[in-house]
């Protein structure tokens, strides 16, 4: 294992076609090789934005679009980190409605080209007048996968939220968690992101990168992006941070700054 790992937070705006955001990830997963990433992490939703009907675009983790994950994580010869939506369960509503809902799925793609994790979101977003929860059901299990050596904890979005959970995979042993989200905007909420990802870093001593999706205009009215990718130290400290519009942070982590912040404050044991 090397004492440092390459990695890249991909802030692309997802459309509603998978097609054509498969094609995105190959583009930018691309260039993020060129620039010597190892990882590459893509937001929340890269498979289809928020606009979409989750429960007809969702797709099998063996899909078009999972497959074409995998083939370019193995024609690169790096990870990458994708979100998606994959299928789930019936659920009734409160109000009495019946639906089918989704997963919203993690899919880590090794440069094996074989799936070497996935994470199902566990804190689902019913806050804010919304209820996620009506659309999507809920991981149940922390996660963490091995990527070159370094152990790397999974979590997504709102889950940002939840001191516990980043505590808990710190604890595990996690040297960076990755944060792929479509963080809305609005009054407010680019404080709380970046509040949330210097304060999540710190409560697991862990690299921190939050990959998110860039800002649209409709922004304001739904989860479709603030942009605001984050790199952060295991300190908390802010190292990099990307305004609202598309582009690519490439960065590198180093197991010292984990070893210090833990020697130093030992939150863990």
């Amino acid at each position: 294992m090397s004492s440092t790992l390459t990695v890249a937070a991909a802030q692309i705006r997802s459309t509603d076609d998978p097609v054509e955001n498969l094609e995105t990830v190959r583009r930018v997963s691309a260039q993020a090789a060129d620039r010597g990433a190892e990882l590459v992490v893509f937001p929340e939703a890269t498979m289809a934005s928020f606009r979409s009907r989750l429960d007809t675009v969702a797709q099998p983790l063996d899909g078009p679009f999972g497959t074409g994950i995998l083939a370019t994580a193995a024609d690169l010869n790096l990870t990458i980190v994708a979100g998606m939506f994959t299928p789930a369960d019936q659920h009734t509503t409160a109000t009495g409605k019946v639906r089918n809902r989704v997963r919203n799925t993690l899919l880590v793609a090794g440069p094996d080209g074989n799936i070497a994790a996935t994470y199902d979101k566990v804190h689902l977003f019913d806050a804010f007048s919304s209820r996620e929860s009506d659309t999507v059901a809920p991981g149940s299990q922390y996660i963490s996968v091995d990527v070159a050596g370094w152990q790397v904890g999974l979590a997504t979005c709102y889950d940002i939220r939840f001191a516990d959970q980043f505590h808990e995979l710190g604890r595990r042993g996690a040297h960076l968690i990755v944060v792929p989200t479509s963080w809305a905007d609005g009054p407010g909420k680019a404080d709380q992101w970046d509040l949330l990802t210097r304060a999540r870093a710190h409560d697991a001593q862990a690299w921190l990168l939050g990959a998110a999706q860039a800002w649209c205009p409709d922004s304001v009215t739904g989860p479709f992006g603030i942009g605001r990718s984050s790199f952060n130290d295991p300190t908390g400290a802010v190292r990099a941070r990307l305004d609202g519009s598309p582009d690519l942070l490439v960065a590198t982590v180093d197991m010292k700054a984990v070893q210090r912040a833990r020697a130093t404050v030992p939150l863990l044991t």
